[in-house]
């Protein structure tokens, strides 16, 4: 789905369905309450937000995955495979599973290490310690109560931050600002805080700064002339970073996150730039979902996080591996 634009910002219709936003954080709390964490065999560290979409979890998810293997440590990653029809628990092996399968984001994970989809958490956790990890990194949960973390990251975006505050369908909100960052760890503030995020942090919890930067292979694009589009919480956001990487973008076209490209559509949108006389650009996480024998093509455009605070980073992981 595409956020409502609503979500932004106060306005007659999400003060009309906050009752019901009322009713959704009860229920998300009750559960919380009703169940008793199961201690997983390893340390597992929860990549969260607080928001339906858009946060940059899954680059912070790598990023940290990618510090901590790094130092030797063995990483997995846990996902409920948002998207996939598989149930789990299962190892994710790209090139035999696909988008239907498993959903984008495992995908993407498993480029970085090895990545197991489970709609029950507590038994891929277990199956990700017997297949050999010493860490897991899961990908969102912070409102997930079956598992214990080590330590829950919360990640907002900078720029907008909570939306408008209100609990979905009101707002963007899966649970008040106030509850879910009271049982975070940490946060991490990806890009400008323009939001004022850090006023919310709670009083003596870390908070990590980073941004989203290409790479150098994606740098490479600076002059070229592109068609950019992109199925991703907020798409803008990859095509401001396609103008800062000096391209020339010729049309911009965005759909609702997650979205599955079908055969005829990624191959009109291929025509669409050659008769343009540009290259088709998209997101690593729209890549996966593209057809197969239609990703050649595709230009990539790959992003990392930059860390304002890596020695504070490294200071939570620690913790985190202790304490698990």
């Amino acid at each position: 789905m595409r956020a409502p634009a609503f979500w932004s910002g106060p306005s007659a219709l999400s003060a009309l369905l906050m009752p019901l936003g009322a009713v959704y954080a009860a229920a998300g709390k009750l559960r919380r309450m009703a169940v008793s964490p199961k201690k997983p065999p390893v340390p597992v560290i929860c990549i969260g937000n607080l928001v339906a979409g858009g946060a940059g979890k899954t680059p912070v998810a790598q990023a940290i995955a990618r510090h901590m293997i790094a130092q030797g440590v063995e990483v997995h990653f846990l996902s409920r495979g948002y998207g996939g029809k598989l149930k789990g628990p299962v190892r994710v092996v790209p090139g035999i599973h696909n988008a239907a399968d498993v959903g984008d984001e495992p995908l993407l994970l498993a480029e970085t290490a090895t990545c197991w989809v489970a709609a029950d958490r507590v038994a891929g956790a277990q199956a990700a310690a017997a297949g050999g990890a010493q860490v897991i990194v899961m990908d969102d949960g912070h409102q997930n109560p079956s598992l214990a973390k080590s330590a829950s990251i919360v990640v907002v975006d900078g720029e907008t931050g909570f939306g408008n505050g209100r609990v979905i369908p009101a707002g963007p909100l899966r649970e008040p600002a106030a509850e879910g960052l009271a049982r975070a760890d940490a946060v991490v503030v990806l890009g400008e805080d323009k939001a004022g995020v850090a006023g919310a942090v709670p009083q003596g919890m870390p908070l990590l700064h980073g941004h989203l930067a290409p790479t150098e292979e994606s740098r490479a694009l600076d002059g070229e002339t592109v068609l950019a589009f992109a199925g991703i919480g907020r798409p803008e956001k990859f095509f401001d970073t396609v103008r800062a990487l000096g391209c020339k973008l010729v049309e911009q076209r965005g759909f609702p996150d997650h979205h599955p490209y079908s055969y005829g559509q990624a191959r009109e949108i291929i025509d669409a730039a050659w008769a343009q006389g540009a290259l088709p650009v998209t997101t690593a996480k729209d890549a996966v979902r593209l057809p197969p024998d239609l990703r050649a093509p595709v230009m990539v455009v790959e992003v990392e996080v930059v860390w304002r605070e890596p020695a504070l980073l490294d200071e939570i992981l620690l913790k985190a591996l202790r304490h698990g």
